[in-house]
């Protein structure tokens, strides 16, 4: 497969079928527990009642199911893709240029010696 790790045996995902939650082996999705959510809620400082625990554990183990239904599709021959739409820049090309004089500048400024700002030390 190129350089990546082998498929797990037996997966219970069909080649070339896409459904977006596919069921598992059995009727079965790829499970994660009502724990493990509490767990990830708990280091998010979120404090979930048992009934959304579950609904989330569901939710997740769909999303697991999902991306291992994709990690079976083979991408050797497929470049990155950086983002789904082409984007074009609508701003001007970044090029220097010189629009004002030293003069311009320096007279906006509360204090200056003729060459540049005068601003008050940090440090």
């Amino acid at each position: 497969m190129g350089g990546r790790e082998k498929r797990r045996e037996g997966s219970p995902f069909q080649k070339g079928s896409l459904s977006p939650l596919p069921p598992a082996a059995g009727g079965k999705k790829m499970k994660i527990s009502p724990e493990e959510v509490a767990k990830v809620a708990s280091l998010a400082r979120l404090d979930l009642p048992q009934d959304k625990l579950e609904l989330f554990a569901g939710q997740l183990g769909d999303i697991l199911g999902y991306m291992d239904k994709l990690g079976e599709l083979d991408t050797d021959d497929v470049e990155p893709l950086y983002s789904p739409v082409e984007h074009t820049t609508v701003l001007r090309k970044d090029v220097a240029r010189k629009d004002y004089n030293r003069d311009e500048v320096l007279s906006n400024a509360p204090e200056q010696d003729g060459q540049f700002f005068i601003v008050p030390r940090i440090v």
